[in-house]
C-alpha cells in the first residue's frame, strides 16, 4: 500500500490546467471580435454610399425626358477618391449606363463627384471634387460656370460629403436648366421626327369685304324683302280701290235705260 497513489492528488493539476486553456481561448476570441469590429467600423466609415434606387429611378426619367427636349445626353458618376473605384453611375440611358463616348450621345454633359472619407483617427478632413464634364461641344467656361451654379440649388460641397447618393443624382437633374442658362440648348422641345411633306396650298379665300359684314348684309336683305312685300301690297290695295271707284259710273247709264220715263209720245 505504500507504493500507491494518494487518492485526490491529480484532479488540481488537471482542473488548472483545463482553465488555462480555456483562458487562452477566451482571449483569443475577444481579441479577433475586437479587431474585426474595429476593423468593420472603419471600413464602413471609409464607404461612400451610392444612390439608393429610389433616387435612381426617379432620376432617370427626369433626364430622358432632358434629352427628348434639348437633344443632350446627361449623367452622373459617383466615385470614390480619385481612381477608377465608381460607386454609381447613371444617364437618360438608364442606371449603370454612362454617356462619356456613348454612340447615342454625341452631345453630353454630365456631373462627376469623387468622395473621400478619412479615417476617424486621421487629422485630415473628408473632402470631395465635383466637375461638369461635357462633349467637346461645350467650352471648358461653361463647364465651370455650369458648376459654379450647383451651390444655388444647395449642392455644395458639404451637401456631397454629407449625402454623395442625393447630391449627385440631384445635380444631374439640374444640369438642363443649367445647359439651357447658358445659351447651349434651347429650352423648346426638339422635333426629332421626319421633317413631313409640303402642305398643299389652301384656296383663295376671297375678299373678306363680305365676311366681316355679313350681319349689315342679312339686315339690308331683310329691309329690301320688307320694301317689296309692301310696295306689292300697296299696288294691289291701289288697283283694287280704282276698280271700286270706276265700277259705279260704267253702271249709271245702263240702269238709266231701264228706267228712263217714257216721252209724252209713246204716252
Amino acid at each position: 500500500m505504500a507504493g500507491g497513489k494518494a487518492p485526490g492528488k491529480a484532479a488540481p493539476k488537471k482542473s488548472g490546467r483545463a482553465a488555462l486553456v480555456w483562458g487562452i481561448v477566451a482571449a483569443v476570441l475577444v481579441g479577433s471580435c475586437v479587431v474585426g469590429v474595429a476593423a468593420g467600423g472603419d471600413d464602413d466609415s471609409n464607404v461612400v454610399p451610392p444612390p439608393t434606387a429610389t433616387e435612381r429611378t426617379d432620376t432617370v426619367p427626369i433626364l430622358r425626358q432632358a434629352f427628348e427636349s434639348q437633344g443632350i445626353c446627361y449623367g452622373w458618376r459617383l466615385q470614390e477618391g480619385y481612381g477608377d473605384d465608381v460607386v454609381s453611375a447613371g444617364s437618360n440611358l438608364g442606371d449603370g449606363i454612362p454617356v462619356e463616348d456613348h454612340p447615342q450621345c454625341p452631345r453630353w454633359v454630365q456631373v462627376v463627384a469623387a468622395v473621400t472619407y478619412t479615417s476617424e483617427s486621421s487629422e485630415l478632413e473628408d473632402y470631395t471634387s465635383v466637375t461638369v464634364q461635357g462633349s467637346s461641344d461645350f467650352t471648358p467656361s461653361d463647364l465651370i460656370l455650369m458648376k459654379t451654379a450647383l451651390s444655388r440649388f444647395d449642392l455644395t460641397d458639404d451637401a456631397f460629403v454629407d449625402d454623395p447618393g442625393w447630391a449627385v443624382t440631384r445635380a444631374a437633374v439640374t444640369l438642363p436648366l443649367l445647359v439651357a442658362e447658358r445659351g447651349a440648348a434651347s429650352p423648346e422641345p426638339v422635333d426629332t421626327a421626319a421633317a413631313a411633306a409640303d402642305p398643299a396650298p389652301l384656296k383663295d379665300a376671297g375678299s373678306d369685304l363680305w365676311r366681316d359684314r355679313w350681319g349689315w348684309l342679312i339686315g339690308a336683305a331683310g329691309l329690301l324683302l320688307i320694301t317689296v312685300l309692301l310696295v306689292t301690297v300697296g299696288l294691289v290695295l291701289r288697283r283694287r280701290q280704282r276698280r271700286e271707284v270706276d265700277a259705279p259710273a260704267v253702271r249709271g247709264p245702263r240702269s238709266g235705260d231701264r228706267t228712263s220715263p217714257r216721252t209724252p209720245e209713246t204716252a
